[in-house]
């Protein structure tokens, strides 16, 4: 290729660049004049259901060759720097800062929201409910190590609903100082980590000792300073606490995910692929647990999960959480939460709310 001809092609690029950029411009333009529009109606300027509509219509009317996987990632940047020039968004996360929840919290707000670490998943759903943040993200639970009780059992006390949900793929990396195995002589991460990496540990490390901290991005931070330590933590945990990575992807299992939750003041709208989660207590008697689902079965509704927590304020009774398909809208969810609401002590819709994009 001719030097006068890369300068063409290179012409060419920043041309198209500064298109670009004139439409980004116009594009806030707009989304400037709709933020005034919904704040004259009183109406929320953050909807997951709009967002997933944008992706799923640009995705599939994408001719190539620009990659559709890459699609949401720009897009994400686009709607969230344009979200704040209707209104800062702060999200409260469990913290501190390079967990995986914050990178949840980034996938689903992008950067341009204002992302605030707090020590518990109780501080979380208080900030939101006190209306100090917008939304909050925690996790619920990890397709590996199952439910995180927590979450569910703040959904007994928080008036909070469902806004959406996120599914992000959880890698682990071995991280320390050098990026050299030969130097660790201990490992450091939280405990459902260690756990998920027990028989790679047991396998390549079997006589180095492991020791558990609050989460994993305090393991990289301890790692960054102590030479001898190993951390398992993200990769944005290693960036942040300058650590170079020794193995990558040490999880037993590949197919490791976990399911993020932001909750927030309102229901969503209907987006058409949706997920409805309700929590409720039935009284003990014969036959109940045929009850509960004959509803949704005579109505053909798919049921997705079910969890049973344990009843604080009385031994040996239960309170559900059920995840179903559907929008509390929709007639036929409404009619069975309904039917399945006159067995019950009492019940709440937790939400409904977009279904995740895996």
């Amino acid at each position: 290729m001719t030097d006068d001809k890369l300068d063409a092609l290179r012409q060419r690029i920043d041309a198209i660049d500064d298109r670009i950029l004139d439409l980004l411009n116009e594009r806030a333009r707009v989304v400037i004049e709709v933020g005034e529009t919904k704040a004259g109606e009183k109406r929320q300027f953050y909807v997951p259901s709009r967002e997933q509509a944008i992706y799923q219509r640009l995705c599939d009317g994408n001719p190539g060759p620009f990659p559709s996987e890459a699609i949401r990632r720009v897009y994400r940047e686009i709607i969230s720097a344009c979200l704040s020039l209707e209104e800062p968004m702060k999200v409260a996360f469990l913290g501190p800062q390079a967990t995986f929840t914050h990178v949840a919290a980034m996938q689903q707000f992008g950067l341009s929201a204002r992302l605030v670490p707090l020590k518990s998943i109780s501080a979380v759903f208080e900030e939101v409910a006190r209306e100090r943040a917008h939304y909050g993200v925690v996790p619920v639970e990890n397709s590996n190590e199952g439910i995180v009780n927590h979450t569910l059992d703040m959904f007994m006390e928080s008036e909070l609903k469902v806004s959406s949900e996120i599914l992000l793929e959880i890698s682990h990396d071995l991280l320390n100082r050098s990026g050299r195995l030969e130097d660790v002589r201990k490992v450091i991460s939280h405990p459902q980590a260690l756990a998920q990496c027990r028989k790679w540990l047991e396998e390549t490390l079997p006589d180095i000792p492991l020791v558990d901290v609050g989460s994993t991005a305090l393991a990289a931070q301890m790692a960054a300073d102590d030479e001898t330590a190993a951390a398992i933590a993200s990769e944005m945990a290693g960036s942040l606490y300058g650590l170079k990575v020794a193995k990558q992807k040490i999880a037993d299992n590949p197919s490791n995910f976990t399911r993020f939750l932001v909750v927030g003041r309102h229901t969503p709208e209907r987006s058409g692929q949706d997920k409805t989660s309700i929590m409720f207590s039935v009284k003990d008697q014969p036959g109940i647990l045929y009850r509960m689902l004959e509803p949704f079965h005579k109505r053909q509704i798919n049921l997705s999960k079910i969890e049973s927590r344990p009843l604080k304020s009385k031994a040996w009774e239960y309170i559900f959480f059920l995840d179903l398909d559907g929008h509390i809208a929709d007639d036929s969810v409404r009619q069975a939460v309904e039917e399945l609401r006159s067995y019950c002590q009492f019940l709440k819709v937790l939400g409904s709310y977009p279904k995740a994009v895996r």
